[in-house]
């Protein structure tokens, strides 16, 4: 005959246990509704990433004809004022160093 002290302790560990099953199953529920959630979320990112990249190659290709004819511009004022030219290189590699040193 099991006393009421061994009763009450073998009801405790029995809900005890049944606790902590319950709390398995829904921590493993909660990982998977975290896993969909990172997934959608990743698929989320990566079209709005390839939306971006999309725009961002779109606007580059319609400026590159203003990029060119503004290097050719460069490249001529260059070529017509080479002193101008060889202190504006080493005024910017002033700047350069100056900010290295800085470091």
């Amino acid at each position: 005959m099991a006393s009421p002290f061994s009763r009450l302790r073998d009801d405790l560990a029995d809900d005890l246990e049944s606790q902590i099953a319950a709390l398995r199953s829904e921590v493993s529920s909660l990982k998977k509704t975290m896993s969909k959630r990172g997934a959608a979320a990743f698929d989320d990112t990566r079209d709005h990433a390839s939306d971006l990249y999309g725009e961002m190659v779109s606007r580059v290709q319609d400026a590159m004809p203003r990029i060119a004819r503004r290097t050719r511009d460069v490249g001529k004022v260059a070529h017509d004022n080479p002193v101008l030219t060889a202190l504006v290189g080493l005024a910017v590699v002033g700047l350069l160093l100056g900010l290295v040193m800085r470091r």
